[in-house]
């Protein structure tokens, strides 16, 4: 070892959609979620362990923001009765955004 530290920066990707509405956003980018992630369809998922800062603007009564960091955890290629995309499990939220998707979660 030469006593240098090898430091390593993930690269993060930015996924920043805005959407008219809750169902807008459901319908049409986020497949499901949940409190601990998303699925986001995509027709190029970013690969396995990709950190990627989040930001969806939707509107529940007003304007509202949901801002993160996620981690793509799985893929899904697109089949005959299949959406293809990613699941992105949330790393760190904030506060502000937990509640936004539990708001979501019980609209629903």
């Amino acid at each position: 070892m030469t006593g240098t530290l090898e430091r390593r920066h993930e690269v993060r990707r930015m996924i920043n959609h805005e959407f008219t509405s809750v169902d807008q956003f459901i319908a049409e980018y986020v497949m499901n979620i949940s409190r601990s992630g998303v699925f986001i369809k995509s027709e190029d998922p970013l690969p396995i362990g990709t950190h990627v800062n989040l930001r969806f603007s939707v509107i529940l009564e007003e304007l509202e923001l949901i801002e993160g960091i996620g981690e793509v955890v799985r893929l899904v290629e697109p089949g005959p009765d299949r959406v293809g995309g990613m699941g992105v499990v949330f790393v760190e939220m904030t506060q502000v955004s937990k509640e936004l998707i539990e708001r979501i979660l019980v609209r629903r």
